[in-house]
């Protein structure tokens, strides 16, 4: 990171895009409280992040390339524990079972589905939390392994996240995809957040200001989530 400057509201999607290496995956790992901050402030959820990554991490999810699922239990048990483990109830897990269509797989071992069906179980252990916020719900490139069903399904809870109130951060690929889904979209490159100008051209107030390039940009990070 070098020099990120990134304020997110309380319920809005927010698309980081950039090329590979320029630190995407990174910064959604800071956002979780995965990584220690080495310079800069962080706020998601009203906690510090420079004191305080535990409390954070009951609030949210964070969806990676890899599903964190055990492929002994079933698919209904892998959610489960994961709800379990953050507090949440049984009617949560089934609920988002019904949503990602999984229901008819929920006695099916984990490690007998297809990479598309895995990848559905890994967002159904996050949404089954019913995160505040999520990194994608946070996701990183989130349609990656679905079949046309699952990016469908996908693409839906996204879009009706707002209803819950739910904040999301989504890292993709996908730009074109991923644009229909979104309030706003950032560009990350070498390390720095360089925001585009809002979609809404009836709105023009409101267009992002454009930022300097990344090697004029000072050293510490500033980001906060709601």
């Amino acid at each position: 990171m070098a020099g990120v400057d990134l304020d997110v509201a309380e319920g809005e999607v927010v698309l980081v895009a950039g090329p590979n290496g320029a630190g995407k995956t990174t910064l959604l790992r800071l956002l979780a409280g995965l990584l220690p901050l080495s310079a800069g402030t962080a706020v998601v959820l009203g906690h510090d992040l420079a004191t305080d990554r535990r409390s954070v991490r009951s609030e949210l999810a964070l969806v990676g390339h890899a599903p964190g699922a055990y492929d002994d239990l079933t698919v209904r048990e892998n959610v489960r524990f994961w709800v379990r483990a953050g507090g949440g109830r049984a009617a949560d897990a089934d609920a988002v079972l019904e949503e990602l269509g999984l229901t008819r797989l929920a006695g099916v071992a984990f490690g007998r589905l297809s990479a598309g069906q895995q990848r559905r179980t890994g967002l159904a252990v996050a949404l089954a939390r019913r995160p505040r916020l999520l990194l994608l719900v946070l996701l990183d490139e989130p349609h990656a392994g679905l079949d046309a069903t699952g990016r469908g399904l996908l693409d839906g809870l996204l879009r009706g996240g707002n209803g819950e109130g739910r904040t999301v951060v989504l890292v993709s690929h996908e730009l074109d995809r991923a644009r229909a889904l979104v309030d706003r979209e950032v560009t990350l490159v070498a390390g720095a957040i360089r925001p585009i100008p809002s979609r809404d051209d009836e709105r023009p107030e409101q267009a992002l200001p454009h930022r300097a390039e990344p090697d004029q940009l000072p050293p510490p990070e500033r980001l906060s989530l709601p």
